[in-house]
């Protein structure tokens, strides 16, 4: 595996066990609807949260959630519109942002919720 596919999985590990640690309930990672993809998916207080993560080996160019353009934020609401048909849920959702930054104590990680709204088009 590249050696950056393996700080993306690393960084998934760490954002599954922070959220686990606030309390939210995993539902499912890596979940995927054709070639859509959700990183995580949880819930927490009646509320299904979709979270995108972002790792990166620094932030020198770019902080991670800078990197969630339009189509990307389309892309993961088209998938979420799809696991929310699936599993034929009724829960408000919010779309969080997880980013994962390695630093000299493991990783630093910023949660971002409510990180974006769902495109009206």
């Amino acid at each position: 595996m590249a050696e950056h596919n393996e700080l993306g999985k690393e960084g998934e590990i760490c954002a599954i066990e922070y959220l686990k640690q606030h309390g939210y309930q995993i539902l499912h990672t890596n979940w995927f609807f054709g070639k859509l993809e959700l990183d995580i998916v949880a819930e927490k207080d009646e509320w299904l949260i979709v979270v995108e993560v972002k790792t990166r080996s620094t932030e020198t160019f770019e902080h991670p959630e800078e990197a969630i353009t339009l189509p990307k934020i389309r892309r993961i609401v088209n998938a979420a519109d799809a696991y929310i048909q699936q599993f034929e849920l009724d829960l408000p959702t919010r779309f969080d942002v997880i980013s994962v930054i390695p630093d000299k104590h493991g990783f630093h990680i910023l949660h971002i919720e409510d990180a974006f709204m769902a495109p009206v088009n």
